[in-house]
Order: C-alpha cells, then sequence, then structure tokens
C-alpha cells in the first residue's frame, strides 16, 4: 500500500496534520516577530516578514479547507498557533533586539557601584532623590537589551537587594551607548539557531 496515495491513512491524519502544525509554528513565529518589530518601529522589516506570513498562512488554510472532514487537522492548526507564539517569543527574547531603560534606586551612597558599571562603558545619570524612608541615589541608564544581564550582574554584585525597573524605549538619541557591533537580523536568527544545537 502507498502511504502518500491521496486515500492513504498516514497521508490523512499524520503527514497532512504535521505539515499544517510546522506551517502554523512558521507563521506564528514570523508573526510574532513581525509585530514585535512594529512595535520598537522597525518598519523595514515588518512588510518584509508580513509577506512570508501571509504566503505561509494561505498554505495552511488551503489544506484546511480542502479537508474539513479531518479534525485532527483542525488540532493541529491549533497547536501550531499554540507553539509559534511561544516560539516567536523566544527567538526574541534571545535577538534582544531594541534598548531599555533601567532605573535603579539605592538607599545608601554607592560609588563603586558607578565606578563598575561606568568601568562598563555604561552611560549612567545619578540623581539625588527622597524616598518613602528618606534619601536616596537613583542611577537612570539606557542601555541595548543584549547589555542587561551584563548590567544585572555588576548591580547584584555590589546591592543585591537594589529595587530597579526596567522597559523598553522605542527610540533614543545623542546618549553613551558601548560600542557593540551591530548584528544584521539574519545574523541574529542564525547565532539563535546555532546556540541552540
Amino acid at each position: 500500500m502507498d502511504l502518500l496515495s491521496s486515500n492513504s491513512w498516514f497521508l490523512t491524519w499524520v503527514l497532512l496534520p504535521g505539515l499544517i502544525f510546522l506551517a502554523r509554528i512558521m507563521d506564528q513565529s514570523v508573526g510574532t516577530l513581525r509585530l514585535i518589530f512594529i512595535s520598537k518601529g522597525m518598519k523595514n522589516i515588518a512588510p518584509f516578514l508580513g509577506f512570508f506570513e501571509v504566503i505561509i498562512w494561505l498554505l495552511a488554510i488551503g489544506q484546511i479547507m480542502q479537508h474539513l472532514d479531518n479534525w485532527l487537522c483542525y488540532v493541529a492548526y491549533g497547536a501550531g498557533f499554540a507553539t509559534g507564539n511561544f516560539i516567536g517569543i523566544a527567538l526574541e527574547e534571545r535577538l534582544s533586539i531594541g534598548t531599555s531603560i533601567i532605573r535603579v534606586i539605592l538607599s545608601s551612597e554607592s560609588p563603586e557601584l558607578i565606578q563598575a558599571l561606568k568601568s562598563h562603558n555604561f552611560g549612567l545619570t545619578v540623581l539625588d532623590a527622597d524616598g518613602a524612608k528618606g534619601k536616596v541615589k537613583v542611577i537612570f541608564s539606557i542601555i541595548r537589551r543584549k547589555e542587561i544581564s551584563l548590567f544585572l550582574d555588576t548591580l547584584h554584585q555590589y546591592h543585591p537587594t537594589a529595587f530597579y525597573t526596567i522597559e523598553d524605549v522605542k527610540t533614543a538619541r545623542e546618549g553613551v551607548f558601548k560600542s557593540v557591533p551591530d548584528k544584521s537580523l539574519f545574523q541574529g536568527l542564525a547565532s539563535v539557531l546555532t546556540n541552540r544545537k
């Protein structure tokens, strides 16, 4: 019996749902990345990703429409959507695209921490402020997301219990940034896939 004939159980119940599942993972991963890039103002990449997202989606939905009696295709479609969301977010986290602002509030002076952060070439703005329990130091730094772990490692080394917040920044200009060679989107994706092996 030919496993790939039109009446084959293997084609109907294994191969076709598997392909729909993989197509949905691909198109939803690309779609999640596209939305994240739009939110970060990367308008040149988003249309390119949108093109491939729609083509893959059309292929998947076309197979669903041709096999409306196969309930496993619906399950594969939904499971691929959910998995694609998860993978898209994980890819974006690994790529660490964009910049963030870190605010640190210290209850005491910490010239050692400030010096250590400066030695890593982080641009800092340090302010005296009044907190709920008295005088505090506030440190602001806008950094590339790739550098957050280094910043936090340094912070925890000097102040393990320091209060801090991190937020994404859409645009930043004229600041002091570490000089890190920028990678293209494709170099970043390649390094993510290589590191996962």
